[in-house]
């Protein structure tokens, strides 16, 4: 059961992708070129994000899953130096490449050299954050 409905909520976010034009480089530039040429088309996708996941949130309190086990806890909303630096990098990667991690694995069946070679740092900067964040705790305890 638990297949059955990653494969049908992996569908759905692929396709709301690509309907949406969050698989499109310059659309997603356009949205971060505040100062230029400002696309806010993408605002409509962001909405359509995060509206139904506050309702969603709202809706699992005291519930269990479908397919069993439980919903994560809401996050903490603590501004800290990890979520400074961890924000600013996703969005200069975001803004350079024009592809976030969604987007940029949905790229991969037709985005060519590019979408794979971005996909492929992700992995590295992914692989390279948990024993860099442990070092740097170690430097500089977090707040």
């Amino acid at each position: 059961m638990r297949i059955l409905i990653a494969l049908l909520s992996g569908g759905l976010f692929g396709a709301g992708l690509l309907i949406s034009g969050m698989t499109d480089t310059t659309k997603v530039q356009g949205w971060l070129d505040v100062f230029g040429q400002w696309d806010p088309t993408l605002a409509f996708v962001m909405g359509g994000a995060i509206i139904p996941m506050a309702v969603a949130w709202q809706l699992t309190r005291g519930r269990k899953p479908l397919a069993g086990g439980n919903f994560p806890a809401p996050p903490k909303p603590e501004i800290d130096r990890r979520l400074v630096l961890g924000s600013t990098l996703f969005g200069a990667g975001w803004g350079l490449a024009g592809l976030c991690p969604g987007p940029s694995i949905a790229s991969l069946s037709f985005g060519g050299l590019p979408g794979l070679i971005f996909v492929l740092a992700m992995g590295a900067g992914m692989l390279i954050a948990p024993p860099l964040k442990a070092r740097l705790d170690r430097m500089v305890p977090a707040e």
